[in-house]
């Protein structure tokens, strides 16, 4: 039985109908997302979605090359995805929609929930704390009774628990899926202290999203450790391949991911990406773990560390901190703060060169730090 939306949200004009969800499961046409038609360019895409028996191309976010790429899905992939979330879970719920379903974090609301026949509500606009709370008062109209989930990513999390209203909204759902990028532990502690039901997402596009949950892997997805430590995923999740020019490079049921990472007693803790170490002066400088260390920072809202070329040093490390409070007058404080804080923890050569301050840092997708963007902008401030 397929879902339905809350009236007056069941099709938005960026967003997928119930019949299009349909017909894709069904294989009878498949959906065609976001920036996905240049896998075909013309009108080739859904039919060769079709060909390759794809019920979906979905485009990534852009994080590894910086390009977003066109992964086909299947209805396999999809129901495999949406069966060991709900099994994970504890059964199917109703679902609060605040990221678009023209990414795959969206789709998986979708489908788990078109699957389930269950009721999905979409929030309004661009996401906003007050929105969260209308959208937990629909919800709750149209279902009164049964589990409640909603997915975000982190930086939607931290703006959330910023309001107090919404903080305690948010704590009705009986899970809240949080990924698309990673979570610092801080922020993760303070929704479990707000008892929110929190629980860290791994995945991607090419695994039909989350498909580790808190550091422990789905049911049959198995997840190995390669080269260098990158983190390998077979599993059912995984998807048909990457699709361009109208040709499928296929993964072959095995998806090697950009990121590094760590097994013990069977769970994943995901270091970092494989091209994020920085050389500067000689010394290999994870960014990871410098964001973890300032991330626990009184003060520190979100941050980011980048490479920047420097013609002394081949990569000035810098920092991009956005405050808990925007007040101008503790930016230099918070600046000199974040210094003493890695030079406390962490090699020497690991300390920031330059530590800047913003509002906010730039997003790619539904809630990836853009730092390509960010580390280019930061290397030609022009």
């Amino acid at each position: 039985m397929p879902s339905f939306s809350a009236p007056g949200s069941a099709h938005r004009a960026d967003g997928l109908s119930d019949g299009e969800l349909t017909a894709a499961l069904d294989g009878d046409r498949p959906l065609v997302l976001g920036d996905a038609e240049v896998a075909a360019p013309g009108t080739g895409a859904r039919g060769l979605a079709r060909a390759l028996g794809a019920a979906a191309l979905v485009p990534t976010s852009g994080s590894t090359s910086g390009v977003p790429r066109v992964v086909a899905l299947t209805t396999a992939n999809l129901r495999a995805s949406a069966n060991a979330t709900h099994e994970r879970l504890g059964g199917a719920g109703a679902w609060l929609l605040t990221v678009p379903d023209t990414h795959v974090a969206g789709l998986m609301v979708r489908v788990r929930a078109h699957l389930a026949g269950t009721p999905v509500v979409h929030a309004d606009g661009p996401f906003r704390p007050e929105g969260l709370v209308a959208g937990v008062r629909r919800l709750a109209a149209v279902a009164p009774g049964g589990r409640r989930y909603v997915s975000l990513v982190p930086t939607q999390l931290r703006r959330v628990l910023a309001d107090p209203a919404a903080t305690e909204a948010l704590a009705t759902f009986d899970t809240v899926l949080v990924g698309g990028a990673a979570t610092p532990p801080p922020l993760l502690d303070a929704a479990h202290a707000a008892g929110v039901r929190a629980v860290t997402t791994y995945g991607m596009t090419e695994t039909a999203g989350g498909c580790v949950y808190d550091g422990e892997p789905l049911r049959d997805v198995d997840v190995r450790l390669g080269a260098d430590q990158r983190v390998l995923i077979d599993a059912p999740q995984v998807a048909l391949g990457y699709v361009a020019g109208g040709v499928l490079e296929p993964f072959d049921g095995t998806f090697a991911t950009a990121d590094r990472g760590l097994l013990a007693d069977g769970r994943l803790c995901v270091l970092g990406r494989l091209d994020d170490v920085l050389v500067s002066g000689g010394v290999n400088v994870d960014p990871a773990q410098v964001e973890a260390v300032v991330a626990g920072l009184d003060g520190v809202a979100e941050v980011a560390v980048v490479g920047v070329p420097d013609p002394e040093w081949g990569q000035a490390v810098v920092a991009v901190v956005v405050p808990t409070t925007p007040t101008p007058g503790d930016r230099r404080d918070l600046a000199e703060a974040v210094r003493a804080v890695v030079r406390s923890s962490l090699p020497p050569g690991w300390v920031p060169r330059r530590v800047l301050v913003r509002d906010s840092l730039p997003l790619r997708g539904p809630g990836k730090i853009d730092r390509r963007g960010l580390a280019a902008e930061l290397a030609d401030p022009a």
